[in-house]
């Protein structure tokens, strides 16, 4: 099986865009949504939902009213704050837990005299596996201010890697998350093929090397594809030769174009609902892509 996952130093440089392209012009292909914080390729693809699980990470201490007897001794020990006091009609302190403010430590817990907190796993979120129209997808929505997007992150990969294996498919294609935090980490350890998509900016430039650094410590093969080279040729240039001192192969460039945004509101690709220049240049760099993959996977046979 091949991987690729696509991910960017930060959001709106068109990884998503990206992806939908690649989705229509692979052949038997798995997508996986890892951007579990802020998914957005259901918008392009319009999945329909066969299977819907929620997510449990982390636990949240609950007191029990009719057992505390308002020791204090919870209060005493929590180090977040989580701990709320309040008085009821008669003046007498009730103890109750901030949901927001809990980091599920289990100290409170741990150190009541009564017994009187529990301590149930937390649903943080939903998972999918659907259909769409260029295959099966596995996405996931993490719920607001929640944590554990690595874990969410993980059981999304996993379950698409699954329908690979179970459908006899060759090509699980990720749309990665933002950034270099533990939500990249767990989208591209281990996997085939990264590419980095960048912007011609300063802070483009930025964020491309701290992801050379990442994939670097990882051991994963990384290509850079640079998104809307024509606004700043002199920036591109620069990273063109960035990729050139480090060995990092330059798979495409693609240019400043409205048909991306026109495909958007359609709900399509941009190689569906175009043939424009923008349209042949993501053609390319996804045969280029394709290329890489198999002498990577010629390389590991």
């Amino acid at each position: 099986m091949n991987e690729l996952v696509v991910v960017s130093g930060k959001g709106g440089t068109g990884k998503t865009t990206l992806v939908a392209a690649f989705a229509a012009l692979a052949e038997k292909t798995v997508l996986a949504d890892c951007d579990v914080d802020a998914a957005d390729l259901h918008l392009l693809l319009e999945p329909r939902i066969r299977r819907r699980e929620p997510f449990k990470s982390g636990h949240t201490a609950f007191i029990r009213q009719a057992d505390c007897t308002q020791c204090g001794v919870c209060d005493t020990h929590c180090r977040v704050d989580a701990i709320r006091i309040d008085r009821d009609p008669d003046g007498n302190p009730t103890f109750s837990v901030d949901s927001i403010s809990c980091e599920g430590c289990g100290v409170c817990v741990h150190f009541c005299p009564e017994g009187a907190i529990d301590f149930p796993e937390s649903t943080c979120g939903e998972w999918f596996v659907s259909e769409t129209r260029q295959g099966p997808m596995v996405h996931a929505r993490l719920g607001i201010a929640e944590e554990n997007s690595g874990k969410l992150v993980t059981l999304v990969r996993n379950e698409a890697k699954r329908i690979v294996h179970d459908r006899h498919f060759e090509l699980l294609i990720a749309d990665g998350p933002p950034g270099i935090g533990c939500p990249v980490i767990a989208s591209i350890t281990g996997a085939s093929l990264v590419l980095l998509v960048t912007e011609p900016t300063l802070s483009g430039l930025h964020d491309l090397e701290r992801g050379f650094e990442l994939a670097d410590q990882l051991g994963v093969p990384t290509a850079v594809c640079v998104n809307q080279h024509d606004i700043n040729p002199s920036m591109t240039e620069t990273i063109d030769r960035e990729c050139e001192q480090r060995s990092i192969p330059v798979v495409g460039h693609i240019r400043h174009s409205r048909d991306v945004v026109h495909a958007m509101v359609a709900k399509q690709s941009v190689v569906e609902y175009t043939e424009s220049p923008v349209a042949e240049e993501i053609r390319k760099v996804w045969h280029q892509v394709n290329a890489m993959l198999q002498a990577g996977a010629e390389t590991r046979a």
